[in-house]
């Protein structure tokens, strides 16, 4: 590999880290796609365990990050990882069975259906932090965050998020942020940041399962330069979160959504 193309593949990592922090989703659901049309002959395994190493290093990134602003439900954020290794492992097993004819149209239905729900949700005014709740989160700023999340349905959304984490190589949080905040009952900025948290350990768990198979060595060429990127890019991400209105950074993940999910079945 060249030195342009090493730099060529962290300057997308940088963009796709910051963005992925921005919104909480972790940059797979854009790197993914970019991948399948980069490498067009390559197996869906090794495609994913690139991504899947990308994104856990955004994740551990912008957690650090978030963790620092004080944003992180960590004790909710627990249950959710623990709840998803074992669809992690699962869905990391599964991907060595799909061929390119299956996984680039599941992906890209994923991604377009997602967009859809992302953005009939957005166009509502946002519930989460309105109002008293029986949880309390102070930011390092002072910002007060009061809200009664929804762990137990949390869990079983967990399980379903840790499956197509790993199957499909995109981190699970474009599933994961909406849903905590439109179904958990999060204010989107914790959601956004104990999402992060979430996908730092269930694309490790997927990580382990490609390093065993061999699918994660072959790759690490290319996610190297990828993942030094993306470790820069969600410090970025993680300080414009603070600048940024949450309903906007849904509706971001909408747009992004839809346009990567669309190419992606319009290129099959």
């Amino acid at each position: 590999m060249s030195v342009t193309q090493v730099l060529e593949l962290g300057l997308v990592g940088m963009v796709v880290g910051a963005f992925g922090t921005l919104i909480g989703a972790g940059g797979g659901f854009l790197l993914m796609p970019l991948l399948l049309f980069l490498y067009p002959r390559d197996p869906p395994a090794l495609l994913t365990g690139i991504s899947l190493a990308v994104v856990c290093l955004n994740a551990l990134s912008g957690s650090v990050a978030y963790a620092r602003m004080g944003r992180v439900d960590f004790r909710s954020g627990l249950i959710f990882a623990l709840a998803g290794l074992p669809g992690a492992v699962l869905g990391a097993w599964w991907t060595a069975r799909l061929d390119r004819r299956v996984f680039d149209p599941l992906l890209g239905g994923v991604l377009v259906a997602g967009a859809a729900v992302v953005f009939v949700q957005a166009v509502r005014a946002m519930r989460p932090g309105a109002g008293p709740g029986t949880r309390r989160l102070v930011e390092a700023d002072g910002t007060v965050h009061e809200y009664t999340p929804r762990v137990g349905l949390g869990a079983a959304v967990s399980a379903g998020v840790g499956v197509l984490s790993s199957l499909l190589g995109i981190g699970g949080g474009v599933i994961h942020v909406p849903a905590m905040v439109y179904l958990l009952g999060f204010p989107a900025h914790v959601a956004t940041a104990t999402s992060h948290f979430v996908l730092a350990i269930l694309t490790a768990a997927g990580l382990l399962v490609h390093a065993r198979s061999g699918t994660l060595a072959a790759g690490l060429g290319r996610a190297l330069p990828l993942g030094a990127g993306a470790l820069a890019g969600a410090q970025v991400g993680a300080r414009l979160a603070s600048r940024v209105q949450g309903r906007w950074i849904l509706r971001a993940l909408a747009v992004a959504l839809a346009l990567v999910g669309a190419r992606l079945l319009l290129e099959r």
